[in-house]
């Protein structure tokens, strides 16, 4: 749903979280796997602090002030070229703003993979074998085929969480992927994103552990049209907002679709 101009009297600010650490940016085995899946130097994760309290209904307000602060205008990146990247640095007139599920506290939701046939209980991806899908595996034809068998064993409710998108995003990866015989970096990689940028709280009355963050998945727009996170709409560059209502943090995840930097991890910087 697309917002323009907030009209209430009091805004949100936002100001950079410089020193907020990212488990996923700063590992270097990670890195290395990015640089594999051609994410490497187009994926990024940034924080902020907002000065309001956050109420789910208010996601529209939030975006749009969010991307027209000073601050993230000035700090918020994205990528400008190859191997490069620029500040937003533009006034944005339009927010399109979609709600995430984010409830899930572990990894059983990928169970399925498994217990179809898609994963090999060693982990190795099953492949396929008809000429139709001869450059696929199992795991991307469930991913993407919709009409494919086992499209479905993951329900079409679990497929809209913000766990479930993660591990699409990574297994689909950039313009130069090369994709993985096993599934586990893949789980991994998940895991360590979804740690790094969800947070979680225990209720004191019944004692659970239940997500506490609210997922946005954000585009803006300028007067000249979509700006951000790229001027062209594709299913691989996104930018979600992950907001801690009770930190009062927002972490962005950002990746541009295109081709990655190949280069040692070491001397790439994904910040």
């Amino acid at each position: 749903m697309a917002a323009g101009k907030d009209t209430s009297e009091h805004k949100f600010s936002f100001s950079l979280l410089s020193s907020k650490p990212f488990s996923f940016i700063q590992d270097k085995n990670t890195s290395e796997l990015f640089m594999k899946w051609s994410m490497l130097g187009r994926i990024a994760a940034q924080a902020f602090n907002f000065d309001q309290p956050f109420q789910p209904y208010k996601q529209h307000e939030f975006a749009f002030d969010f991307f027209n602060d000073p601050c993230v205008m000035s700090d918020l990146k994205m990528i400008g070229g190859p191997g490069s990247w620029k500040p937003l640095e533009r006034e944005v007139t339009k927010v399109n703003v979609e709600m995430v599920p984010c409830t899930k506290l572990s990894m059983d939701l990928f169970d399925p993979l498994y217990s179809h046939g898609i994963v090999h209980p060693s982990g190795l991806i099953a492949k396929c074998f008809h000429e139709y899908y001869a450059d696929f595996d199992e795991l991307r034809k469930m991913l993407l085929i919709e009409d494919s068998e086992n499209y479905e064993i993951i329900s079409l409710e679990d497929r809209e969480e913000f766990l479930f998108r993660l591990f699409k995003h990574i297994c689909l990866g950039g313009e130069l992927c090369q994709y993985e015989d096993t599934v586990g970096p893949y789980i991994d990689t998940t895991r360590l994103i979804y740690k790094d940028m969800v947070s979680v709280k225990k209720d004191p009355e019944t004692k659970e552990i239940r997500v506490v963050s609210t997922v946005l998945k954000v585009s803006a727009y300028d007067h000249s049209g979509l700006c951000y996170p790229s001027d062209r709409e594709e299913e691989q560059t996104f930018a979600y907002l992950v907001v801690d209502p009770f930190r009062r943090h927002v972490y962005v995840l950002y990746h541009s679709y295109g081709v990655g930097i190949v280069a040692a991890p070491e001397e790439c910087t994904l910040r």
